[in-house]
């Protein structure tokens, strides 16, 4: 408690995107179209999914859990940079802050674990089609959102413990626009190595095992997908990997770049860019990548607009 009474600094200053109020207001429309779009195309990708029961496997159940976490790690982050672009109050409480801060970790966390488990589950349906169903039960894959959800709380609450009992007595200004964990720690008056090397084990250590396991569960299935004999059953088993295989490349690469290194003390502002991507892009992209890029998402679409039109034209002629 006495690090806590040290404590002087009751809110911090978040610099935002932009230095100038007047690119701000230019900024403001363009997140907000980003936002609903968002909001808009996850929701369709899960409605969707709920409301067609041949979309009832394991494959789109993770799918929609991934779209349940991309709106969550949005509306985390993005509605408070719109007040910020609009307003110009750059301020955000103490609490606040390290409350962002927790849940974009917890959520981006939870969303690498999932991504690994589903690349398990197109290993188990390519490379064992025959067993996919007794394997991949609803109850294993209960299991295995809970475990993602698990690992996510482990990892991001110790180092949030820490976080909350460091002083801060000096400058309040977050190089950023959302509380990071980096530009965060650098404001507080006190030794943050240890708390820097917890963080860095921690993210480290799910970020890499869970990216290796993604790795070898796409060795697996490459090399089982390389010995189908028909060109048409090859591209057949890929079409299914592609728009995770792109959702990885999108997730993995901007998270390694950002949080896997020893030290952000001179790529603050690069993070900063990077992080863009991971808030305002891959949260945009997932529902049209898992949308256009799936056979049967787009035949399910069909088939309820079909239905739709059917309904329409019969409640006209009576």
């Amino acid at each position: 408690m006495e690090e806590w009474n040290q404590t002087t600094v009751k809110e911090f200053l978040l610099m935002g995107l932009t230095s100038s109020h007047k690119h701000d207001l230019y900024l403001f429309p363009f997140i907000l179209l980003i936002y609903l779009i968002v909001l808009t195309g996850n929701l369709f990708i899960i409605v969707l999914i709920i409301a067609d029961y041949q979309l009832h496997i394991p494959m789109y159940y993770f799918i929609t859990n991934f779209s349940f976490l991309e709106i969550m790690i949005a509306t985390i982050v993005v509605p408070k940079t719109l007040s910020t672009l609009l307003s110009q109050d750059r301020s955000i409480s103490f609490a606040g802050c390290l409350s962002q801060s927790y849940l974009y970790f917890l959520i981006g966390t939870v969303e690498l674990l999932l991504l690994a488990v589903m690349s398990l589950d197109r290993y188990v349906a390519i490379c064992s089609p025959l067993r996919y169903m007794t394997i991949m039960t609803q109850r294993m894959c209960f299991y295995l959102i809970f475990a993602c959800w698990i690992g996510g709380v482990l990892s991001t609450s110790i180092p949030t413990v820490l976080k909350v009992r460091l002083p801060f007595c000096g400058p309040n200004r977050i190089n950023h626009f959302f509380c990071d964990a980096g530009p965060l720690l650098k404001l507080s008056c006190a030794d943050t190595t240890l708390i820097e090397l917890i963080d860095f084990i921690l993210f480290s250590l799910v970020t890499l095992t869970s990216f290796m396991m993604t790795l070898v569960s796409y060795a697996y299935i490459i090399g089982t997908i390389l010995q189908i004999k028909t060109v048409t059953g090859r591209q057949k088993a890929f079409s299914t990997c592609v728009s995770h295989i792109t959702i990885i490349a999108l997730g993995y690469g901007s998270t390694i770049f950002i949080y896997v290194t020893p030290k952000q003390d001179n790529s603050l502002k690069y993070n900063k860019m990077v992080s863009v991507l991971t808030i305002f892009v891959t949260p945009v992209l997932s529902p049209f990548i898992f949308s256009l890029r799936n056979a049967k998402v787009k035949q399910s679409f069909r088939h309820i607009m079909l239905e739709r039109k059917e309904m329409t034209s019969t409640q006209s002629r009576t």
